[in-house]
């Protein structure tokens, strides 16, 4: 059995050392092309890269927008990952900083998502609304930094 510590020159240090986020959230589509497409369409996205899987599948892509990167990939029977759509429920949802709600809600709607909370002013601070994707993730957009204690 191998075992991993952290050390100076581990993932962790060098992402440190970069300024690079340590966690990015992977989210898995029944029909991963077309959703990269749309992602890049309604949200802004930027494929980084694209890696595919055998029978029009995506075995692993990465997607920007700004400094935040997402990972997603195509459902899969092994190991078992299925798409909300596939669900029927959603299990969580991402949250991306953007600075302009309100523009990017109507890009967003104008693409084909649906808005469950229209844009709106927070009461601890920022502005932010949420969709539902083309395979129903849920996703937040707004201008509220988590670590920004400014806003507060």
């Amino acid at each position: 059995m191998t075992t991993h510590t952290a050390t100076a020159s581990g993932a962790v240090a060098r992402a440190a050392a970069r300024n690079l986020p340590t966690m990015y959230p992977s989210v898995v589509y029944d029909d991963a092309p077309a959703a990269i497409d749309w992602l890049c369409r309604a949200f802004g996205f930027e494929r980084h890269l694209v890696v595919p899987g055998p029978n029009n599948t995506v075995a692993h892509a990465e997607l920007s927008i700004g400094p935040a990167m997402i990972m997603l990939g195509s459902s899969s029977a092994e190991p078992p990952r299925k798409s909300p759509q596939t669900l029927g429920a959603t299990t969580g949802g991402i949250y991306v900083v953007v600075d302009d709600v309100d523009a990017h809600a109507a890009r967003a709607r104008a693409a084909g998502a649906v808005i469950v909370r229209a844009p709106k002013d927070e009461e601890y601070g920022g502005r932010l609304y949420t969709c539902r994707d083309l395979e129903g993730h849920d996703w937040s957009f707004g201008t509220y930094l988590p670590t920004d204690a400014e806003q507060r």
